[in-house]
């Protein structure tokens, strides 16, 4: 049995880490995620495609959720990798705490969509 590249190795271990969590996040909610952020979430960017990035890493147990996941141009999100998130917007010299409120403001409008008040979940 021929060797398995590194690169391969790693695909079969993030395939294995992905198969064992439960990931929620539809297509609705990308959407509606792009839209209230309008850009990447890191750094603003605007006019080039967005990728889905987890907030806290797969690796480190995290999943697609509506609450994990953020728009991140594929600059920022090779960058980050496997980071904790504020670390390494630290590291770039990014808004830390722009992106902290940012985020806290979009998890609560998101919220408040999913879960319009009077509906039987909202009690």
């Amino acid at each position: 049995m021929p060797r398995q590249t590194r690169r391969a190795r790693a695909a079969t271990r993030r395939k294995r880490r992905m198969a064992a969590v439960e990931h929620d996040l539809s297509a609705a909610d990308w959407a509606a995620l792009q839209a209230a952020w309008g850009g990447c979430a890191y750094c603003g960017a605007t006019g080039t495609p967005l990728q889905k990035d987890c907030v806290l890493a797969i690796s480190r147990g995290g999943r697609y959720t509506l609450l994990n996941v953020v728009p991140a141009c594929a600059s920022c999100n090779a960058s980050k990798c496997n980071d904790e998130v504020t670390g390494w917007l630290r590291r770039k010299r990014l808004d830390e705490r722009a992106f902290l409120e940012r985020l806290g403001a979009i998890h609560a409008e998101l919220a408040t969509a999913a879960c319009p008040p009077g509906s039987p979940a909202a009690r």
